[in-house]
């Protein structure tokens, strides 16, 4: 399935998306994509829902409708550092020999095609095509690498939005310049693990005023998504509806001579292969 939530912010309803172009309403027999939904098996009691659903042509268009983050304010957003090989090559810093976790305000979360807001006293703000993870099921301690597979509820795109100074230059503390208002366009949809061939060959891009910035793949990724979650298992309880945002492919602002930062009037698009794809327009500071 391919899981989304329509309507205004903070009054999004879930749904199936049906193709391209259109979408099932599921809010009659589901309340939200959150912790309860994922923590109480509602994917497998979904599935036949939508399947009935699309089968009796129950669809509606989205054309015209704002379409939210494909989720509910998570329990916490975590989030590994220069989990590519190549963008840590273009950063100068080492290969990590173990995930670089920190973590990101769970209130970052917006739609897609919401607008990124500059905040104050901001002079590197950066972008980041990235793979998110939403967890499926309470999970710690977990005993293998293959139990990870079990606990993964799907995979949606994110914009990992950055302030680089911020983050490096104010008490070397990453989590100050990833937890900005509106630093975190989720979706378009959440998409099932059934739903992708391997999550391990996705074609990644993100281009910023219609310039190619980043173009990756998630084969680079030096711990995959698997041996994340199976990590992370070790040292904290992840709950259902929690989202890893996995790193990112090179391209990133901070990565050009000169570096190249985001400012007001900018429009970012991005994508996963067979994940869907983002744009938003970047905003002054309030």
């Amino acid at each position: 399935m391919k899981l989304l939530r329509i309507g205004p912010a903070g009054s999004e309803k879930p749904a199936a998306l049906a193709d391209e172009d259109s979408y099932i309403d599921v809010s009659d027999v589901v309340h939200d994509f959150d912790e309860s939904f994922f923590g109480s098996g509602g994917l497998e009691r979904l599935q036949p829902v939508v399947d009935e659903r699309r089968a009796a042509g129950a669809v509606l268009p989205l054309e015209g409708v704002r379409v939210g983050a494909p989720i509910a304010r998570p329990h916490q957003i975590l989030c590994i550092g220069l989990n590519y090989s190549d963008h840590a090559a273009e950063t100068g810093q080492a290969v990590p020999t173990e995930p670089i976790l920190f973590t990101k305000s769970p209130n970052t979360i917006v739609g897609p095609v919401d607008d990124v807001r500059i905040p104050r006293g901001s002079t590197k703000p950066d972008w980041e095509v990235e793979l998110g993870i939403v967890i499926g099921t309470r999970t710690s301690y977990l005993d293998s690498v293959e139990d990870a597979r079990d606990a993964i509820a799907g995979f949606v795109t994110v914009n990992d939005v950055s302030e680089r100074a911020f983050q490096l230059e104010r008490g070397g503390q990453w989590s100050k310049g990833k937890s900005a208002e509106t630093f975190n366009p989720t979706g378009p949809w959440l998409v099932t693990p059934d739903e992708i061939d391997d999550v391990l060959s996705l074609d990644m891009w993100l281009d910023v005023n219609g310039v190619r910035r980043q173009t990756g793949s998630t084969s680079t990724m030096i711990f995959d998504p698997y041996f994340i979650v199976h990590h992370l298992s070790q040292f904290l309880v992840l709950e259902p509806g929690d989202l890893i945002n996995t790193g990112t492919p090179p391209g990133v602002g901070m990565g050009f001579t000169p570096a190249t930062w985001l400012q007001p009037g900018d429009v970012m698009e991005l994508g996963i292969q067979g994940l869907g794809r983002q744009r938003q327009n970047v905003l002054a500071p309030r």
